[in-house]
């Protein structure tokens, strides 16, 4: 009876080791590309990274746990740009984030069929990213960065922080359709507010750029507006040009104001990285992107940097401190 016993009991156990084996294993590591715009060490990067997945591990993903993130950054570099997006989708990863226009195209074009979020993407619809913002179709979704009318904004801020301004020199993109269409909306409010525009290429050499706006800015009563669409680059270089000059300026970004820039006004980039991880992880568990509405911006930041109106003697309506969601001292 011991020895029938003693073998009923080992087969027991022998029978509960799969069960205890399969409990014991690690969870399924899943994959994440991420190709950004900016270059890696840019403290813009930085901050959407830390953001992105401190988000993710508040949806239970961790890094070397359950999550792999491959970061690539292309720092505004076309060539580059292609031969990052080839290298991700070699890495078959179960979905990709990518920022801005000019990566999510080449990512596209390298994983048609891999899920992709998206975000700082300007007129997806338009651009032929996605069928409709409520039902993206295909692979792609994720969250835009503002509408045209937004750059009529830019104008009317400029004139109120500096209203002598008649002439403004706008820095754009004209080679694609998101820099085209603010142009576009700069224009047809210059006339309302008096302004006469002199446009500047933002892809020009930074040196000929530099030249342009000092040429510019020997007229009197200038200001200048920074448009979206390669102009985060070198910002540093159309920041001390603004300076050096005395042009009044303003940015699409928060962080060209943190740099030193007069004013911004824009979405919180930070913000749609936190997004976006949301994204992420409901397509990791099982959501498709056609199914995941494009978002528009839910924050929108303006912010005034007084160490810099004060180098250039201008005086900030109250009004318009008051508007404001930082003021950067």
């Amino acid at each position: 009876m011991r020895r029938r016993a003693f073998i009923t009991l080992l087969g027991g156990a022998a029978a509960a080791w799969p069960i205890a084996a399969r409990a014991q294993q690690p969870e399924r590591m899943r994959r994440i590309g991420v190709v950004g715009a900016l270059a890696g060490d840019d403290p813009e990067s930085v901050a959407r990274r830390a953001a992105f997945e401190h988000a993710l591990q508040t949806s239970g993903w961790t890094v070397g746990r359950n999550i792999r993130i491959d970061y690539r950054w292309a720092a505004f570099d076309a060539a580059r740009t292609q031969k990052l997006a080839a290298e991700i989708a070699a890495l078959a990863p179960d979905v990709v984030l990518v920022s801005s226009n000019v990566v999510l195209a080449p990512m596209l074009q390298a994983a048609p069929t891999t899920p992709i979020v998206f975000t700082q993407v300007i007129d997806p619809v338009g651009s032929g990213f996605v069928e409709s913002m409520a039902r993206p179709g295909g692979n792609v979704t994720g969250f835009t960065q503002f509408e045209y009318s937004l750059a009529g904004k830019w104008l009317e801020l400029l004139k109120e922080v500096a209203p002598r301004v008649t002439r403004v020199a706008v820095l754009r993109d004209s080679t694609r359709g998101p820099g085209i269409g603010q142009f576009a909306v700069i224009q047809a409010m210059a006339r309302p507010h008096a302004v006469e525009l002199t446009p500047i290429n933002a892809h020009d050499p930074t040196e000929t750029k530099t030249r342009r706006i000092a040429a510019f800015a020997a007229s009197p009563n200038g200001g200048l507006i920074v448009t979206v669409g390669g102009t985060a680059f070198d910002r540093d270089m159309v920041i001390a040009a603004a300076a050096k000059n005395r042009l009044p300026a303003i940015y699409p970004y928060r962080y060209f104001a943190a740099d030193g820039g007069l004013m911004s006004y824009g979405p919180d980039t930070i913000d749609q990285y936190r997004r976006a991880a949301g994204y992420v992880d409901r397509i990791l568990k099982g959501e498709k992107p056609a199914d995941l509405p494009v978002q528009a911006p839910t924050k929108y930041e303006l912010v005034i940097n007084l160490k810099t109106a004060k180098a250039l003697g201008l005086e900030v309506p109250t009004t318009l401190l008051a508007r404001a969601d930082e003021v950067i001292e």
